[in-house]
């Protein structure tokens, strides 16, 4: 397997000032992985080349599964448990760059031990979702033999499993946080000054002497653009600019799905700045999709042609 991304699968119930929907298919592996299947589809043989790794309840459509396999997800990773579907309601209002959360209902999620196919246990890049930190841990260790790992958070863990994410960071090579994660992490006012730390482990858990954090780090900034400070050097782009925003939610996973799924192509991305701004820039357009509709809607039938020339346009705006 290319890319295997490990996180939840959920049904979403969103209200924004533009849109409302309930039932939306979502979850961190669905908005990664739909935004990865568009830049690894099926090769001409029909081989998956992203898998997810999730649990879904009794509840759990079979269209809503069939969607997925269409797109060209592997969805043999997913077990469907007794009980139901992660769920999650929020509401957004003004700028849309905070989300007031009303319920979270963990369900399956909470009690699942990932166990990652055999087959898929040497992939080119292992993403961890923002699943609890010792389910990361585990799932990292089963996969030693990943070319890149890459992991997200979720500040509930950054507040209340400090520990054992510090474990999980110093396991990845590549930390995906945005801007509040980052700072909370480090304990600093200002993201530049976050980022020292948390890639020595000085602000880790146990400090210097417990190890080093990742090797590469990127920071979302939301409407600000993203941030890298990673081995081959320092890369920084602003966001595709919309003006008008749907939904933010899965904004920063689909972000993260589309610069795996083309960091999974090139061995050594990490230590090449042109290759790694490629996929930076492929992420950035993929995600400006995003958050123009609910859910992952307007990524589910993005026409080829339509993104090829947005990502044209942001080319010339970053002068590439």
């Amino acid at each position: 397997m290319e890319l295997v991304i490990v996180g939840s699968i959920g049904y979403d119930d969103i209200e924004t000032p533009i849109a409302t929907g309930s039932d939306i298919l979502g979850g961190s592996a669905v908005h990664a992985g739909v935004s990865s299947s568009f830049h690894l589809p099926r090769t001409p043989e029909g081989v998956r080349r992203v898998g997810l790794v999730s649990p879904i309840g009794s509840d759990f459509l079979d269209s809503h599964q069939s969607k997925l396999e269409d797109l060209g997800i592997d969805f043999s990773g997913v077990e469907k448990l007794p009980g139901k579907t992660f769920r999650w309601s929020g509401r957004y209002s003004g700028t849309m760059e905070n989300v007031q959360t009303i319920s979270t209902e963990v369900n399956v999620l909470g009690d699942f031990s990932p166990e990652i196919p055999e087959a898929w246990r040497a992939p080119n890049v292992l993403f961890c979702a923002n699943t609890h930190p010792a389910s990361q841990v585990l799932v990292l260790d089963q996969c030693p033999r990943s070319e890149i790992t890459a992991i997200d958070t979720f500040m509930l863990w950054i507040e209340t499993e400090f520990e054992s994410l510090s474990t999980a960071l110093r396991k990845a090579d590549l930390a995906i946080l945005n801007e509040e994660e980052v700072c909370a992490i480090s304990g600093e006012d200002f993201f530049m000054k976050a980022i020292g730390p948390i890639l020595s482990g000085a602000c880790l858990h146990g400090g210097e002497s417990a190890g080093s954090g990742p090797s590469g780090l990127v920071i979302k900034r939301g409407s600000s653009g993203v941030f890298a400070h990673l081995p081959c050097g320092i890369i920084s782009l602003p966001s595709f600019p919309i003006s008008e925003v749907v939904d933010p939610t899965g904004c920063g996973d689909s972000f993260a799905g589309a610069l795996l799924a083309n960091m999974s192509q090139r061995k050594g991305i990490l230590n090449d700045i042109e290759s790694m701004r490629d996929a930076m820039v492929h992420a950035t357009v993929t995600s400006s999709f995003t958050i123009q509709g609910l859910g992952t809607n307007k990524l589910q039938g993005l026409e080829r042609g339509l993104y090829h020339a947005r990502m044209d346009s942001f080319r010339r705006i970053v002068g590439l």
